[in-house]
């Protein structure tokens, strides 16, 4: 036998003595993922070189506010240029706001009874959490107005668009000026 193999052997006898090792298996696996996740992934954001890609557009967002008038203004631009839509106006109802998810480590700690207690932790770089997901407000309802809106064709038209964005029952189509 090899003095690998035995080297083998004999580490393997010590490990399976160690008392929850998979626990340790658990936690040593879970440090490589954050390890290899956080030298992948960078959080700070990229320069704004392009005001046209609208990655870069939603990234600028201060407000849900903001974000619904960003919308609204796509959208008028869309259903503008449905044939014979007209004068389009939008207005669009967002629920809720933005949320923020930010990066979290937990942390496993015997009690003195003998129970598990879990802490989980906010992880900062630089004194600044890690921010893992941010998710936008959902569109609650829309509003569209359009001169050619009297035209079922157009009508139809302008709500199968509309349905590609939202749900169907929270969509009021009315004939503008």
């Amino acid at each position: 036998m090899s003095k690998l193999t035995q080297l083998f052997q004999k580490t393997f006898e010590k490990l399976k003595k160690i008392k929850h090792i998979e626990i340790y298996i658990a936690v040593i696996f879970a440090v490589l993922i954050l390890i290899i996740y956080f030298s992948s992934t960078t959080t700070k954001k990229p320069e704004k070189t392009n005001p046209e890609n609208p990655a870069e557009i939603i990234e600028s967002f201060s407000s849900s506010a903001e974000y619904a008038e960003y919308l609204e203004n796509k959208l008028v631009n869309v259903l503008a240029s449905v044939k014979g839509a007209g004068n389009v106006n939008v207005i669009i109802t967002l629920e809720g706001g933005f949320e923020y998810i930010y990066a979290t480590e937990e942390e496993t700690k015997i009690s003195a009874d003998g129970g598990q207690v879990i802490l989980s932790k906010i992880i900062l770089v630089d004194g600044k959490p890690v921010l893992e997901k941010e998710v936008y407000p959902i569109v609650k309802g829309v509003v569209v107005t359009a001169s050619g809106a009297d035209d079922v064709k157009v009508r139809m038209n302008i709500l199968t668009a509309l349905q590609s964005v939202i749900e169907a029952g929270n969509i009021t189509i009315l004939t503008g000026n």
